[in-house]
């Protein structure tokens, strides 16, 4: 599907193939074919976000990769161009693509009493990459979180699904206050939620001005 100047595939759950001067993935799980990214941006250690099965069906020598600290080990031995560890508010540039890595973490989602699935300052990451006069926030696995009404964006890709991530209504509120050209519903129909948690999301940002696809 073409959204402004970049073309996007969603392949599953949180995983995007974003094609325009450089092909870039996020977080490949469950990848179904082979391809050659230029980039591939990984948000955390989690083994639907840091699939080694399925990276290696996008990665070639000349990738590069941008991925959270948390992701050392994993990456350990994977052959590519650069790999790239970033901290929250880091930045790379890979030719003319600029990559942010902004925070993701959770506020209420809780594995036991007191403790969060994705606690803050453990440096999951959200990007926020710069393509062809094009801005995209990927905003990970996270919670509506007060460093989002910082975020400029003109597409963002959103989780709906609940349980690990913002629910439908979070990510509604989320939506509002980047007010991204488009938004896009992610992590659903993989490991949690479903079609029904994005059709839910896109009923809820329906009276503004934000386009949901």
């Amino acid at each position: 599907m073409k959204l402004l100047n970049l073309d996007f595939t969603r392949i599953a759950h949180d995983t995007f193939r974003i094609a325009g001067s450089k092909v870039i993935y996020t977080d490949p799980y469950k990848v179904t074919k082979r391809d050659e990214a230029d980039i591939v941006l990984i948000s955390h250690e989690h083994f639907d976000h840091l699939s080694l099965e399925d990276l290696n069906k996008v990665i070639v020598p000349g990738t590069t990769i941008v991925a959270s600290p948390l992701c050392k080990d994993g990456l350990r031995g994977v052959q590519v161009k650069e790999t790239r560890f970033l901290d929250p508010s880091g930045k790379f540039s890979v030719g003319k693509v600029t990559i942010e890595a902004v925070a993701a973490y959770n506020l209420n989602k809780f594995r036991a009493p007191g403790q969060v699935f994705h606690p803050k300052g453990e440096k999951r990451l959200g990007f926020v990459l710069h393509l062809d006069d094009t801005s995209v926030y990927f905003a990970g696995d996270t919670d509506f979180i007060p460093e989002m009404k910082s975020i400029r964006c003109d597409i963002a890709l959103l989780p709906v699904s609940g349980t690990y991530v913002m629910t439908a209504e979070e990510a509604a509120e989320a939506a509002r206050a980047l007010n991204p050209k488009i938004a896009v519903p992610m992590h659903y129909a993989a490991i949690v939620g479903s079609d029904a948690d994005a059709k839910k999301f896109k009923s809820l940002v329906k009276n503004c001005q934000v386009e949901i696809l």
